[in-house]
């Protein structure tokens, strides 16, 4: 059964609730409130869909899921929400876009890049990070291959997400010295997404972006995208492929693998999570 498409971007636009934790009380969107409300195995498959995975596994199979390394409360969710929603005090806007790194904007912020194969759903993803930010501009084309510049995105004074060009089919000419200047000499990196079609695995011109971060010693996390294209059994086959090859080929992808949906939003709170907190902002809140 499909999951609900209850969280489309109207329904995601700013309108506040409250979610008390311990004593204190943070702000969270009506949409997150109402995720809270549903029940289990719903909630379960919208903002854990690895965990939702993992039922459908005979019990010897469990452990290659790694479900555990990254595992936060529905509390620290709600937290992380609050980053990504746009308000006066948590100005969420574009800054710029630069063909070159010396071109970059000079920021002290911790830094994410979104990388990845043309018409893999990147801009896609990146606008459903930003849907409590509908000022925000991402723009998204139906043919591959849009995006010819390093596009900057300021997420209040917490961190900066940039959106690079997609490698494979219609590239940029010079695609491979901008990306991996970026790649090799940006300091304030902080975590580069590796996006992957989880319709087709991992493909040839993924394994030049693999060693490229393998290469320069980054830390990197494979994020699965379009999952509501694939029936659970072929999704699952897949997770289970692409992890074994992040267990045996690669020494700086993070273990835990983030299977998303730009079109049902699953896996997308749990994503806005991990980067609230691998950008060190999560435990300042």
């Amino acid at each position: 059964m499909a999951a609900p498409r209850l969280w489309s971007v109207s329904r995601l636009l700013g309108i506040q609730a409250t979610l008390r934790c311990g004593s204190r009380v943070y702000s969270t969107s009506q949409a997150f409130a109402e995720v809270l409300q549903l029940p289990k195995s719903k909630l379960t498959k919208l903002v854990f869909p690895l965990q939702e995975l993992e039922r459908h596994l005979l019990p010897a199979w469990r452990s290659e899921l790694h479900l555990n390394i990254f595992d936060p409360s529905l509390q620290d969710i709600a937290r992380a929400e609050s980053f990504f929603t746009h308000s006066e005090r948590n100005r969420i806007e574009y800054l710029s876009s630069a063909v070159r790194l010396d071109h970059a904007p000079d920021l002290l912020r911790p830094e994410v890049c979104f990388i990845g194969r043309s018409n893999v759903g990147k801009s896609s993803l990146i606008k459903t990070l930003f849907s409590l930010a509908p000022e925000v501009e991402v723009r998204v084309s139906k043919k591959p291959g849009h995006t010819k510049k390093m596009n900057f995105f300021k997420v209040g004074k917490y961190f900066t997400l940039v959106d690079m060009p997609g490698y494979g089919y219609r590239a940029p000419e010079d695609f491979a010295d901008m990306v991996e200047t970026y790649l090799k000499e940006r300091r304030n990196l902080t975590r580069t997404f590796l996006l992957v079609d989880s319709v087709v695995g991992i493909q040839k011109a993924d394994h030049i972006a693999i060693e490229m971060c393998e290469e320069f010693s980054l830390p990197y996390v494979m994020v699965l995208t379009k999952i509501d294209k694939c029936s659970k059994g072929y999704l699952l086959k897949q997770v289970l492929q692409i992890q074994k090859f992040v267990d045996s080929k690669t020494q700086g992808c993070f273990p835990q693998l983030f299977p998303v949906s730009a079109v049902t939003y699953s896996g997308i709170h749990l994503l806005k999570c991990f980067i609230a907190n691998i950008t060190g902002n999560l435990k300042s809140l």
